[in-house]
């Protein structure tokens, strides 16, 4: 009885992550174009250069975040969620307004949003890596796939 409910939940978790990389796959070129528009000089140079520099316009490196999450949810397999860790990380980091005061403690402002920046820009990184990587969901994974597992509750 054991044996047939582990070898079911091992079916079932297998299905989920074929019905992942098939949600990809269909959307891997839209995913391809919000990729390089991130990654480009006004999506990723510039956003990380504010924050250095110590600019207001670091605070708009939410409004990416925001786009790249929703992208990701959209991509969720039946009854999946985005992991509760990821969840936290991209809570913390949006949802920001610039006031002066925050110039004083800075870092305590802004790492949250450049934080959960580039942990969505890491997960739609491996989404379009593995996307044209795999044909199917594989067994032998590499970390990157096993992060996305873990970022929709499936591994």
């Amino acid at each position: 009885m054991i044996r047939n409910s582990i070898t079911r939940s091992f079916v079932y978790r297998e299905k989920l992550e074929q019905q992942l990389l098939t949600n990809i796959q269909r959307a891997l070129e839209p995913l391809e174009k919000l990729l390089e528009e991130i990654s480009s000089h006004w999506g990723y140079e510039d956003r990380m250069y504010r924050f250095y520099y110590q600019s207001f316009k670091v605070y708009w490196i939410q409004g990416i975040t925001v786009m790249i999450v929703e992208a990701l949810e959209q991509l969720a397999p039946e009854g999946c969620t985005l992991c509760n860790l990821f969840q936290t990380i991209i809570q913390e980091g949006t949802e920001h307004t610039f006031e002066f005061e925050h110039n004083k403690n800075w870092m305590e402002h802004t790492r949250p949003m450049v934080e959960a920046f580039l942990h969505s820009k890491y997960f739609l990184e491996m989404i379009v890596k593995y996307g044209k990587t795999y044909t199917e969901a594989p067994q032998l994974m590499d970390s990157g796939w096993a992060a996305l597992l873990c970022l929709y509750g499936l591994r």
